[in-house]
């Protein structure tokens, strides 16, 4: 049955939501702990029990999860049911060491496609739209996790997967879907192939962007609305917590994800320090599965940058500020930190520069240095370029505190994203 009306969750007062979420929060503490020997041991470290949770504060008596813990346990040390009973299995890439394995119970597909099917209407996805998923298939948890969604939804999912970008413009063009989900990177990679196709990307059948799965800020969703004539709605979700469908813009008010609380507890901490900070402080952005079943997640340091904001289209559930950094994608660049996406901020303030970039770190004798290799825009003279490379220079020193270079490149020179988009290339 097609999903079109909230869902009684998402219409709770604040009191009644948060009395779901201790109920659901000793439960899962009692099944961790009950069924996974790593989380028992973690407990038994911290000197806490399930019997200590009495209230949703004391969820900070218990110990963090990290990315570490998980590949420790490679493959399926941190699973809580028997195999017999799990249904899928995704993972992580592994291109940084192990991957993270995390496997899903019947229960736990639905739940997932429900949660997906709320973040795609949220973002204005109705029964009947076309989705022209763009999103990655296979272990990734992006394509499947998209394509349950919003067949659940009601919606009619075209599974084109990443990649192929002409044949992606072309069943564009021939399907004339409402809808495309994918990374905005990606997105960005499609609207050039159209331009070079000579299709206007504004003149296609889409309205909606569902976008995720890397950082981007307010000025990159301007440039693809601009460029795309869409709304683009930032879906948040990350393979170790459940997937894509953790957390959801409202089309509405396009101000940052609200969580979807019901079925995970947000935390966000001084990630030096790990301890709390009070809604509308900046910290690391921590979770606590509440209603998983073949994988719980007690405390995950997500190691993504952000803050805890008052719900607007949805008031009971919060709202995190949009992601757009990762501590361990910090650039600590001679003492001074900063992150790609304040460089995207600076650059898409510039008219003359185009969102294609990438950032290289090289050593200049002792000391690190960065360039900018950024393409010109081509329908603009080599001096307005030029021209446009020096503000560059010239508000990165002012406004973030550290000098770099600037190369314009030719256009089309650098690589697309056909996923997530490496942005930052270090050479030292």
């Amino acid at each position: 049955m097609p999903v079109t009306e909230l869902d009684p969750e998402e219409r709770m007062p604040r009191p009644e939501l948060q009395a779901l979420q201790l109920k659901r929060l000793q439960w899962t503490v009692q099944h961790a702990y009950e069924n996974v020997p790593p989380y028992r041991q973690k407990f038994a470290a911290a000197g806490v029990s399930p019997e200590d949770i009495r209230t949703l504060d004391d969820v900070r008596r218990l110990p963090f999860t990290t990315k570490a813990d998980l590949r420790e346990t490679y493959p399926f040390g941190m699973f809580a049911v028997p195999m017999s009973q799990i249904r899928r299995i995704h993972a992580s890439s592994g291109t940084t060491g192990r991957p993270t394995v995390v496997g899903y119970t019947e229960g736990d597909l639905q739940r997932w496609a429900q949660l997906v099917a709320r973040s795609l209407r949220a973002a204005g996805v109705r029964p009947g739209m076309k989705v022209h998923n763009a999103y990655g298939y296979g272990l990734f948890t992006g394509g499947l996790g998209l394509h349950d969604g919003a067949a659940l939804l009601g919606a009619a999912v075209i599974p084109v997967s990443g990649g192929q970008t002409a044949r992606q413009v072309q069943l564009i063009q021939d399907f004339e879907p409402e809808v495309i989900t994918c990374t905005p990177s990606y997105l960005l990679t499609i609207a050039d192939a159209m331009e070079q196709a000579g299709i206007d990307p504004a003149s296609t059948s889409l309205r909606i962007g569902v976008l995720g799965a890397e950082p981007w800020t307010n000025e990159l969703r301007g440039e693809i609305e601009r460029r795309l004539g869409i709304d683009a709605v930032d879906i948040y979700g990350l393979s170790e917590v459940m997937g894509p469908g953790v957390a959801s813009e409202c089309v509405e008010t396009k101000d940052g994800p609200h969580v979807w609380e019901d079925h995970f507890l947000p935390e966000v901490i001084d990630a030096d320090t790990g301890e709390p900070v009070a809604d509308g402080e900046a910290g690391e952005l921590v979770f606590t599965s509440l209603t998983k079943e073949a994988f719980p997640v007690i405390r995950y340091r997500t190691r993504d940058l952000t803050r805890l904001l008052p719900g607007t289209a949805r008031p009971g559930m919060r709202r995190i500020q949009k992601i757009t950094g990762r501590d361990d994608d910090m650039i600590i660049l001679r003492g001074v930190n900063l992150f790609p996406t304040q460089i995207e901020q600076l650059v898409l303030g510039i008219e003359a520069l185009t969102p294609h970039f990438v950032l290289e770190l090289t050593k200049n004798g002792r000391l690190d240095a960065m360039t900018v290799r950024i393409e010109r825009d081509p329908s603009l003279s080599v001096e307005v370029c030029e021209a446009a490379a020096v503000v560059l220079r010239q508000r990165v020193k002012s406004q973030l505190g550290t000098s770099i270079d600037v190369h314009l490149e030719e256009p089309g020179t650098l690589p697309r994203s056909e996923g997530k988009y490496k942005r930052v290339y270090d050479l030292r």
